[in-house]
């Protein structure tokens, strides 16, 4: 038999997919709902309690709320969740007095945070308004860490960051930008009752392959030099560039040096095309701009010319699966191939450094050189030091730093009112509301719309390739994003069952557009899914199933092709459908 429990908040949660597939939990069909009203300044602040970069975000998150959305399982393409982020936040107009107003009465609790990234300023942004006295110490000479020296600024304009690093340093934070910190022990000695750790994962991986040394003027680390062409120390590159990595800052590198002079610019990568690291449409954004991606060569040596870089050597391979389905790539049996090259950059992965760590003062690390952190409230072995983002475990993206910092900044909070924890730990908002207006009218815009996702306009390639600074999406307009929104399939809208109020009329299943609804007798769910009358393949959506009703059937539903329009709410004459709003809301400190 299958779980009946369909009014439960754990029932929801796994049904409302895009609601928490964001690792921030933003509440995804609100602010959609919002945006197709024209309401964005609503939505901006939606996002910012959630997500706190929306500008940010809107342009470069890696999206995985949009795997979720309900409208790529009826076709290709999901609603562009991500994009109407940015639209909230273009189109906002002056939101200063909807943020927490200052001064805070002080609650003589001193925290530091140690980098200006997204984990550090999201922590900043939670804490400061309860009263705590926060210092942001940051090598660099503005806020924004690894989002303003490692994206670019076709993708992500400076004063777009600044603009929203402003809000939380206008929340009464003491900055001290342009220091470096080289040692925990001297800060903890400073008055401090806890620090925070978000420097990133500041290194990046290189390549120990013969002709390195040799012809390293013109081999540079991604990561490293993408900070350097962001703080204008580089300008120009060679006509040839290799770039030797399958991920998003391989990316970065390649459409930075198209824009530096390269005008023959190659990505080469030991994997498949399908197996790259990089989000599909960066690689795309990468194609589009006339650069080449060769998969399946595995660098074996740098060549040089009285100590000039001429190309790299590749041994061809291909890939072989084991019984378990895991890869190994063995050699082609080809010849190797050389590519001639001017310069190289390496953007194979990235790595945590932590010299400036003691290892005498209470933290420990493991094998790997990652301190040891609690993985629900990001505290180290030392009671009073917390880690979060990429610092605390390895490269990832920056929402998941957003949701580290909403975690640690719950965990600080708790440590200096002197709280367990673990046990004194809230939990999320969860709610199911009832959008009924009438017997058959609801609060919300069930209207499908028929649109395929609408393409975000982009600027000319012959102008955005010939500068550096100039943003390459241009962002939805206003219609064209109140269009993109009526994509949405209201997921959090939820058919919600009464099976003591069923007459078993059929009505339901005679109006539903999708087959989603059956009347059955109950069963185990390999067998119950056989026979709906949509045969449910996706096993990973729960079916809705309920209890037995008077002819000793039950009622199924398929939450997988489920499009919420309500219309059996609508055709049912006694009221046993319902159209209720669930929320889910992460847990903030101070909420």
């Amino acid at each position: 038999m299958l779980p009946t429990d369909t009014g439960s908040p754990d029932y929801f949660h796994k049904v409302v997919d895009c609601q928490y597939a964001c690792p921030a939990h933003t509440p995804v069909p609100h602010y959609i709902r919002l945006i197709a009203q024209g309401r964005y300044a609503d939505a901006y602040m939606v996002n910012w309690v959630s997500n706190v970069f929306p500008g940010v975000l809107g342009r470069v998150c890696d999206r995985p709320c949009e795997p979720a959305c309900r409208r790529g399982r009826i076709e290709e393409q999901p609603v562009a969740i991500c994009r109407l982020k940015r639209v909230a936040a273009d189109y906002k107009t002056d939101i200063s007095g909807r943020l927490p107003q200052g001064p805070f009465p002080k609650n003589g609790k001193r925290v530091a945070l140690v980098g200006a990234g997204p984990a550090s300023l999201t922590v900043a942004r939670d804490l400061a308004p309860l009263g705590y006295d926060i210092t942001i110490i940051d090598e660099g000479r503005s806020g924004g860490g690894m989002m303003r020296t490692q994206i670019p600024k076709f993708r992500l304009p400076d004063e777009v960051l600044d603009e929203e690093c402003g809000y939380i340093e206008g929340l009464g934070i003491t900055t001290r930008y342009g220091e470096r910190v080289s040692s925990l022990k001297s800060l903890l000695a400073e008055p401090y009752d806890a620090v925070f750790i978000g420097t990133g994962a500041p290194r990046g991986r290189d390549l120990d392959i013969p002709g390195r040394q040799e012809a390293a003027a013109n081999i540079h680390l991604g990561i490293d030099w993408l900070s350097s062409v962001s703080f204008g120390h580089i300008n120009a590159i060679g006509k040839r560039v290799i770039v030797l990595g399958g991920g998003n800052t391989a990316m970065d590198c390649c459409r930075s040096a198209r824009r530096l002079g390269g005008e023959d610019v190659k990505v080469v990568v030991r994997s498949g095309f399908k197996e790259m690291k990089a989000s599909p449409w960066e690689k795309e954004d990468a194609m589009h701009e006339d650069i080449p991606i060769l998969n399946f060569l595995v660098p074996k040596s740098f060549t040089h010319e009285n100590g000039k870089l001429t190309g790299v050597v590749f041994e061809k391979v291909r890939a072989e699966y084991d019984e378990k389905g895991r890869r190994s790539l063995v050699h082609a049996g080809e010849p190797d191939v050389h590519i001639p090259a001017d310069d190289v950059l390496i953007a194979v992965g990235q790595e945590n450094a932590f010299p400036w760590i003691e290892r005498d003062i209470g933290i420990e690390f493991d094998k790997w050189g990652m301190p040891v952190v609690d993985k629900d409230t990001l505290r180290t072995t030392r009671d009073n030091v917390f880690i979060g983002g990429d610092a605390a475990f390895g490269p990832k993206n920056i929402i998941w730093a957003v949701a580290n910092g909403h975690q640690a900044a719950i965990s600080i909070d708790l440590f200096c009112q002197g709280q367990d924890l673990k046990t004194n730990r809230p939990g999320p908002l969860v709610s199911l509301t009832s959008q009924k207006m009438g017997l058959h009218e609801w609060s919300y815009d069930n209207e499908i719309s028929n649109s395929l996702r609408f393409a975000v306009p982009h600027a000319e390639k012959s102008a955005s390739l010939t500068n550096i600074k100039a943003e390459v999406e241009l962002g939805f307009s206003p219609t064209l994003a109140c269009n993109e929104a009526a994509r949405c399939l209201n997921c959090d809208v939820q058919t919600v069952f009464s099976d003591a109020l069923c007459i078993e009329c059929d009505g339901c299943t005679d109006i539903c557009p999708v087959d989603c609804i059956t009347f059955t007798q109950n069963g185990e769910e390999p067998d119950l899914r056989t026979r709906l009358n949509a045969p449910a393949h996706n096993l990973s959506q729960s079916l809705f199933v309920s209890g037995g009703l008077k002819t000793g059937l039950v009622m199924v539903k398929d939450e997988d092709v489920c499009l919420h329009c309500g219309m059996c709410a609508e055709r049912c004459p006694t009221g046993a459908w319902d159209m209720q709003q669930f929320l889910y809301q992460s847990a903030k400190v101070g909420v």
